[in-house]
């Protein structure tokens, strides 16, 4: 376990808390589509989006449960806390609707996802700039994919338009929280561990004025109304449904151990 001084260990907790709370979260939604996407191929890339995601969140609840020291691990911040305890972002919680609601989440966060990792891949943090290293490769894939996605959707048929213009306007009300930033960002900021916000927020909006552009959707007005929240703990409804299948079978049998 790294060194952390008593300063910066509360907020670091918090903050590795955020990115793997988002990361489960989201990868649970694509594990909600298992055996149904749109086409096989599809599927499979969808579990694999999946599966990456559930291994970056790993990563990084195992090192917030070390920081901890209290005897939990990455399976019992997963699977023992409560929704009001969750600390990622309102967008990933959202259902996935249909195909053009799922890629527009997803590429939503991967615009976010990239930058991000890249700040902390150059951490002073050796641990995180190490998990961020490996997760970059992987979101680089996601980011790419979804784009492709939202491009093709957008720029489709007038039916693929019309869902994925519904699809952004519908989502944007929860990318505000990506883009806004919090005592514990600026404390991860001002230890050299994560990026700062003013990189951070140009880089995401250089890629979905990009994207939109190219898919000929309407960006929705930067001044929009925003949900915000999840990052504290108050989230949507959506996300205890979420949580009551997802930790139905470590809450209905603590003590069970596979052979």
């Amino acid at each position: 376990m790294q060194n952390v001084s008593r300063k910066t260990q509360t907020p670091l907790i918090e903050y590795l808390l955020r990115l793997g709370d988002s990361t489960l979260v989201l990868g649970q939604r694509h594990a909600e589509l298992c055996g149904k996407a749109p086409a096989l191929e599809e599927e499979m890339a969808l579990m694999n989006v999946g599966l990456d995601l559930f291994g970056q969140a790993r990563n990084w609840l195992t090192y917030a449960a070390e920081l901890e020291g209290d005897g939990r691990d990455a399976d019992a911040l997963a699977f023992r806390r409560d929704a009001q305890d969750f600390r990622n972002l309102l967008l990933v919680e959202q259902p996935n609707g249909d195909f053009a609601e799922t890629m527009a989440r997803q590429f939503l966060f991967d615009a976010w996802h990239v930058p991000l990792l890249e700040g902390l891949a150059e951490a002073s943090d050796p641990r995180i700039a190490e998990v961020a290293a490996k997760s970059l490769k992987e979101a680089t894939y996601h980011l790419r994919r979804s784009s492709e996605w939202v491009v093709r959707l957008g720029d489709g048929t007038e039916e693929s338009h019309a869902r994925m213009q519904r699809a952004i306007d519908t989502l944007w009300r929860f990318t505000g929280e990506l883009v806004q930033f919090d005592e514990v960002d600026q404390a991860m900021a001002e230890a050299g561990i994560a990026p700062d916000a003013e990189t951070l927020v140009a880089r995401w909006n250089a890629t979905v004025e990009k994207v939109l552009e190219a898919a000929t959707l309407t960006r929705p007005p930067a001044d929009a109304w925003m949900y915000t929240g999840g990052k504290a703990g108050h989230h949507t409804e959506h996300l205890g449904f979420l949580l009551a299948e997802m930790q139905y079978l470590p809450r209905a049998y603590p003590d069970a151990t596979v052979w």
